[in-house]
């Protein structure tokens, strides 16, 4: 492998590597290391310098305004934590404004299957403390969607790469 495949190939890696990280220490401690946020943007960054940014800086902040848009209101009520609303906006640079869409829809198809996949393997932890309203109070520590995020951005980086070309 020359040295242009490899620094090529090194924003992708970057990208990979920090949100298996996010996604890891979601899944254990419920939180999202503001580290690997700032790593994921300064990946773009470096990207963009260099030429392999997967989106022009103008379609990156676009989209990046908008899934800040979209996920602050979600944190502000209680539904994502604030490190989902970080992680989302942070991986939205890099799908730009025309991939925006996959990723949002593949993040909520993952965060659905974890959601179905606790209530199967744990029932009464996840049906613990229902209201009437339908929103569970106390009933435990929630969903990861760190893994949701991780996987939409990851399923959505390797569609734009060919590696499923039929996905978006």
């Amino acid at each position: 492998m020359s040295l242009s495949e490899v620094v090529a190939w090194g924003p992708a890696a970057l990208f990979g590597g920090f949100l298996l990280i996010a996604a890891g220490v979601d899944a254990v401690r419920r939180k999202i290391p503001n580290w690997t946020v700032i790593g994921l943007i300064a990946t773009y960054l470096a990207a963009l310098a260099l030429g392999l940014a997967p989106s022009t800086w103008p379609s990156a902040l676009a989209a990046a305004a908008i899934a800040f848009g979209v996920t602050y209101p979600l944190y502000h009520f209680g539904f994502l934590g604030a490190g989902d609303t970080k992680l989302f906006t942070a991986v939205a640079l890099f799908a730009g404004a025309n991939h925006l869409l996959a990723v949002a829809v593949l993040t909520t198809l993952a965060g659905g299957a974890l959601a179905l996949g606790s209530i199967i393997l744990r029932p009464k932890r996840a049906l613990r403390g229902l209201t009437s309203r339908g929103r569970a109070e106390g009933a435990g520590r929630g969903i990861p969607y760190g893994v949701a995020i991780a996987l939409g951005g990851i399923g959505t980086a390797m569609a734009i790469q060919g590696f499923f070309p039929s996905l978006i």
